[in-house]
């Protein structure tokens, strides 16, 4: 008997839940990426969504980039969120490395124009082996590129680079001139804080 009552309950207690949609910020055009249900609108705010690149841009050749966002504001029965980081998968990066070449990797932290604190990670990928002082040579060019490109741009734009492949892009052109480069891929991002002033 006392069973049934404990049910009763849970149905009560789902019944009082609802559904909310869940839009990525303005930047990426408020699409729509999914419903998250909660009793009470104001537990969403903190919390983390992913969503592939692919599903926010209508692009199926993004599909391996999975995006993370922090629901920020909730409005009627939508959730809105603000951009946090990014990652590209592990199978697509194997898919990358190639037998008989250098892999860089590169992690730094930028602070953007506006402030904020943003943790990046790069991989270069070279056409052949590289010796130790081209890479170090290499990585020096990423890190020199991203800190300038950070000090002009405001979050949104790094973010928008970042996203679209104009700074892998940007990145490979200053790489090529030490050596000889197959890809770059800016493979995490992280927001982390507002930096101080």
């Amino acid at each position: 008997m006392a069973r049934k009552k404990q049910v009763g309950r849970r149905v009560e207690g789902w019944k009082a839940k609802k559904w909310y949609r869940v839009h990525v910020p303005e930047s990426f055009g408020k699409t729509e990426i999914g419903d998250t249900i909660t009793a009470d609108p104001e537990n969403l705010v903190g919390r983390v969504m992913t969503a592939t690149l692919a599903e926010v841009v209508q692009d199926y050749s993004k599909s391996h980039i999975k995006m993370k966002f922090k629901i920020n504001n909730v409005a009627g029965e939508s959730a809105y969120t603000e951009f946090v980081g990014h990652e590209v998968t592990r199978d697509y990066l194997r898919s990358l490395v190639k037998r008989r070449t250098s892999r860089v990797d590169t992690t730094m932290p930028v602070i953007t124009k506006d402030r904020k604190k943003l943790r990046l990670t790069v991989v270069c990928l070279t056409l052949s082996r590289a010796e130790q002082s081209q890479i170090h040579a290499i990585r020096l060019a990423i890190m020199q590129q991203i800190a300038a490109r950070a000090a002009e741009s405001d979050l949104e734009t790094m973010v928008k680079d970042i996203m679209s492949g104009d700074l892998s892009r940007d990145l490979f052109k200053a790489v090529k001139t030490i050596y000889p480069v197959r890809r770059i891929e800016v493979t995490k991002s992280k927001i982390e804080r507002i930096a101080a002033v």
